[in-house]
């Protein structure tokens, strides 16, 4: 039988005996078995903690809707050039010295609402035709993608200014452009179908994918060039560029906000250059999650649009009787085409039809987005009514900004499918000696557009 006291070592010879061999606080601490910590069970996430890390990899891994985006770029951009091209022989009329609206009174008029416009800085002819000239090469530039963060700036600093210059004129789509041209200062909306995508990938494909900036001494030249004028601007203290009122934010100026945008194209550009590892990684997931929020903003926008447009519609006594297209289509000044709009103006269940059928879209919208499919007829159906205003109510520039806008909930299928018709089309139109390149490409534009360092390249001011 065995001891129930454990074995003591053996001793060296004259090495002191302990006086209670058997007393359990003598006995070494080697023999004795430790009670290890009991193994924790793996921690599992809640429901909620999946959702919210799901939302937040969702809003923050890459670019969303970049197809949709370039767009809403290339549309914005495109009316608005045109509308100030086909203006051009009246534009001093409309926003120049030749306006009733005189300057004096625009001033009076901005002091009290506290809009921002470039043109009450000086009276002369000569820097309102600057501002004019300027704000149609930017709309061009921003169209073709071009320095998109640059020129959506530009392009920004030249609409407001000038539908503030003169807040009276307009048909509605430039209220939309207004918005829309904010909006998209936030937006990578160069990732497709712009040079800027085509030169990421010309310069990606000659350094063969290692990752790293460019020095890009045109990009350096316009940053240096934007930040002397808008110093130069600010040192004169010109009208508008306030630090902590009369801005676009509660509490902040526009000089902050300008200075910003600056200094955020001139760190981009530095962190790319020299540091791309970590701080590229911050900058970048901040740039997605500031474009991500754009979108959403753009998309809410139009949803409360054609929702307050439709509820507003349901309160009229002419709306409600079925008539109201009838009149505008009998209005001299709505009618290019009088023999169309009398043919169709004569027809009482057409005009029924167009005016509960134009309601009921405009209400509808908003909840079928949850149903692609059903959402997908209804902008097909309102693209279709905006073609309709512009042809019959003689109002193009208010119909391509609607249409533009409802470009946003555009399927991707459809637009990389249209993409590749148009490509192949101008292949056929203007051959090019060499491989064929297939629509796809990124230089022809693009999946490459999805890569977690799309939108512009390692430019100052792509």
């Amino acid at each position: 039988m065995t001891s129930p006291t454990p074995r003591q070592p053996q001793q060296t010879p004259g090495a002191q005996q302990p006086a209670h061999p058997t007393d359990p606080t003598d006995v070494p601490r080697q023999t004795q078995v430790p009670q290890g910590p009991q193994e924790s069970a793996p921690y599992e996430e809640t429901r909620i903690e999946r959702v919210i890390g799901r939302g937040f990899r969702y809003a923050t891994e890459r670019a969303l809707a970049p197809y949709q985006t370039a767009v809403i770029r290339i549309g914005f951009s495109a009316t608005w050039l045109l509308f100030l091209l086909r203006e051009w022989p009246h534009r001093a009329v409309l926003y120049g010295p030749d306006s009733p609206w005189s300057l004096d009174m625009a001033r009076r008029l901005l002091d009290g609402n506290h809009a921002f416009s470039v043109l009450p800085w000086s009276d002369g002819r000569g820097w309102f035709e600057c501002v004019y000239l300027l704000a149609i090469v930017a709309g061009a530039l921003l169209m073709l993608g071009w320095r998109t963060r640059t020129m959506s700036v530009l392009f920004m600093i030249g609409v407001i200014s000038l539908q503030n210059r003169s807040v009276f004129i307009g048909d509605g789509g430039d209220n939309v452009i207004h918005l829309m041209s904010m909006y998209l200062v936030l937006t990578r909306c160069g990732q497709v179908w712009s040079l800027d995508a085509r030169r990421a990938k010309r310069a990606a494909d000659a350094a063969g994918g290692a990752p790293g900036g460019s020095r890009d001494l045109p990009g350096v030249i316009l940053w240096a060039v934007l930040g002397l004028a808008l110093a130069v601007a600010q040192l004169g203290g010109n009208y508008g560029l306030d630090w902590i009122e009369n801005g676009p934010f509660p509490h902040i100026g526009w000089s902050p906000v300008l200075w910003g945008l600056w200094a955020a194209h001139g760190l981009w550009w530095a962190v790319q250059r020299y540091a791309p590892g970590e701080p590229r990684i911050v900058l970048d997931t901040l740039t997605k999650l500031a474009h991500n929020g754009a979108l959403l903003v753009i998309m809410v926008e139009v949803c409360l649009i054609y929702a307050t447009a439709g509820w507003y519609k349901i309160q009229g006594s002419r709306w409600q009787d079925g008539t109201a297209v009838y009149f505008p289509m009998h209005l001299d000044y709505f009618s290019p085409w009088p023999s169309l709009s009398e043919l169709l103006g004569s027809n009482g269940v057409m005009i029924m039809l167009i005016t509960y059928g134009t309601v009921i879209v405009q209400v509808a919208f908003p909840f079928t987005l949850a149903n692609r499919r059903l959402k997908n007829v209804l902008l097909v159906v309102m693209i279709c009514e905006h073609l309709s205003i512009a042809f019959l109510l003689g109002l193009p520039f208010f119909s391509l900004a609607m249409i533009t806008a409802d470009a946003v909930f555009l399927p991707t299928n459809f637009l990389t499918w249209l993409a590749a018709r148009l490509s192949g089309l101008r292949g056929r139109l203007f051959p090019r000696g060499g491989p064929a390149r297939t629509a796809g490409g990124a230089d022809g534009g693009e999946p490459d557009a999805r890569t977690d360092h799309s939108g512009g390249g390692h430019t100052l001011v792509g």
